[in-house]
C-alpha cells in the first residue's frame, strides 16, 4: 500500500479547507488553532506540497489543496458514512 498520512492531519486539513479558517476548524475538532496549524504543516511537509496560501487576511486553498480536498474530503465522508451505517446495523441487531 502507498504511504498514508496520519488521519488526524488529514482531518485537520479537511476541516480548515471546508471552513477556510484554523479557528473554527480547531473548535470543530476540539483542539487549539495552534494544534490544527501544526497538523496541517506536518501534512504539507510530508507531502512536499503547499495546501494553503496564508496571508494576513486568512487562508485559502492552493490549486493542489483544492484537488486534494476533493479526494480526501470524499474519502473521509465515505468513512463517516460507513461508520454510521455500521452503527445503525449494530444498534438494529
Amino acid at each position: 500500500m502507498s504511504y498514508l498520512p496520519a488521519v488526524n492531519n488529514l482531518m485537520a486539513f479537511e476541516a480548515v479547507a471546508r471552513r477556510r479558517s484554523f479557528a473554527p476548524a480547531a473548535t470543530e475538532l476540539h483542539l487549539t488553532a495552534s494544534a490544527i496549524s501544526h497538523q496541517v504543516a506536518r501534512l504539507e511537509l510530508q507531502l512536499g506540497v503547499r495546501l494553503f496560501e496564508r496571508s494576513a487576511h486568512g487562508v485559502r486553498l492552493s490549486a493542489a489543496g483544492e484537488n486534494y480536498l476533493v479526494r480526501v474530503g470524499g474519502a473521509l465522508s465515505a468513512i463517516a458514512a460507513a461508520t454510521d451505517d455500521l452503527r445503525q446495523g449494530v444498534s438494529n441487531s
